[in-house]
């Protein structure tokens, strides 16, 4: 789905369950190099892992939450290419699991 809308987001998030425990939304621009994307999976103690990456392993982050409704909004706000998207989560590096960040 290309440019996925707030819409059709906020009903992928809602049907997140078990053996569909995942939502991943990545930007396809042949210009910008690298792996730029935003992914949420439901995990069995139903809150919800974001991880977004910009470019690199380098830059690879993470951030637990309970609440739905800010899954969506981050997913729409990263889709949509508003930089404000991620404020309201504190974001940890998690660079170090990969063997190759640089």
């Amino acid at each position: 789905m290309g440019n996925p809308k707030p819409s059709a987001l906020s009903q992928m998030v809602a049907n997140l369950g078990r053996g569909n425990a995942f939502v991943i939304v990545e930007c396809l621009d042949d210009e910008a190099a690298g792996d730029w994307y935003v992914q949420v999976w439901l995990r069995d103690d139903n809150t919800y892992q974001l991880e977004f990456r910009d470019g690199t392993a380098a830059e690879h982050y993470q951030t637990r939450t309970i609440s739905q409704e800010k899954v969506i909004t981050a997913l729409s706000g990263w889709a949509e290419g508003r930089p404000e998207w991620k404020d309201a989560f504190m974001w940890n590096n998690i660079s170090t699991f990969f063997p190759h960040a640089d």
